[in-house]
């Protein structure tokens, strides 16, 4: 299952009622942040699930909005005891964003990791079980829209084990995928294993325009949190030339990547109430929500 928390649903600046950008997912334990605009500190403490297990912070872009709370985040984490060490992932232009901002945190105590540009595009990063993938978006700079993947592997087979004479102590094992060496004889998950079910998508885009290789990229998610800076139409043109959407397009965007669920989140200070401007999205697609500082969702397997 995937845990996910919205800590904050603001764009360019925070509100008295609403935090910036920020949203916490939890896999196997383990935690990841997509974003860190001002405020995210208190939105980390009131969803209540700790800080001890945050792996990594990841960015879609360097803008103020989206990163602004990384050094008091630090500092925190710092304070809490943390020892482990914290992983930083973005588009281009990480490492000299951290040599600004590292003048506002003291010494921490833990190690921190920097991975930057196109580096954080090969292969994957892992959370707990799952894989956390990056491509480009369509902003005025660079900037990441985010997957992450749980895979489910296919359903154990006792009978198959039983008929290779496979010891009962080692079926965990093997459920988890592992290949296993056991009195000169090698076993693969395979060997047990039926076809692989299906697994949980989850996609996260902020500050883009709608794109085709996104529409590819977040094709079938079981949740889609996407960016919806302006709920009136007649505000498209301001989406067209601040490379940002509206709630129609990033309902379009769920609609046509057979999304199951949308939300809807970095909102513009102009939208006071964006459940008055839902409708606009839920007549493109029925399953579109509001995203709502501390909206949370727990994905589980069908």
């Amino acid at each position: 299952m995937i845990d996910v928390c919205l800590l904050g649903c603001g764009g360019m600046m925070p509100l008295p009622d609403r935090r910036l950008t920020a949203l916490l997912i939890r896999v196997s334990g383990k935690m990841v942040l997509l974003d860190c605009g001002e405020g995210t500190q208190v939105g980390l403490q009131l969803a209540g699930w700790g800080l001890s297990s945050l792996e990594a912070v990841c960015f879609t872009h360097y803008h103020a909005d989206h990163i602004a709370g990384l050094p008091g985040l630090l500092a925190t984490l710092g304070n809490s005891g943390k020892k482990t060490p914290l992983c930083l992932y973005g588009p281009p232009g990480l490492f000299s964003v951290m040599r600004g901002l590292s003048v506002l945190v003291p010494p921490l105590p833990f190690e921190t990791y920097l991975v930057e540009g196109p580096d954080s595009r090969k292969g994957t990063i892992r959370i707990g079980e799952a894989k956390l993938s990056s491509i480009p978006a369509d902003h005025t700079a660079p900037c990441f829209s985010y997957r992450l993947q749980l895979d489910r592997a296919g359903k154990f087979d006792e009978k198959r084990a039983l008929k290779q004479e496979i010891p009962q102590c080692l079926w965990k094992r093997l459920q988890k995928g592992e290949s296993i060496q056991w009195n000169g004889r090698r076993i693969e998950s395979q060997m047990v294993l039926g076809p692989r079910r299906k697994g949980l998508k989850l996609c996260y885009c902020t500050d883009t325009r709608p794109t085709e290789e996104f529409l590819r990229f977040c094709r079938a998610s079981d949740l889609l949190i996407c960016e919806g800076m302006y709920g009136q139409e007649e505000k498209r043109p301001d989406a067209i030339r601040k490379k940002h959407m509206t709630f129609s397009e990033a309902a379009a965007l769920a609609r046509d990547s057979g999304s199951k669920e949308l939300w809807l989140t970095h909102y513009s200070p102009s939208i006071k109430d964006p459940f008055v401007f839902l409708d606009l999205a839920r007549d493109i697609f029925p399953n579109a929500q509001a995203g709502e500082d501390l909206k949370k969702k727990t994905l589980f397997f069908a």
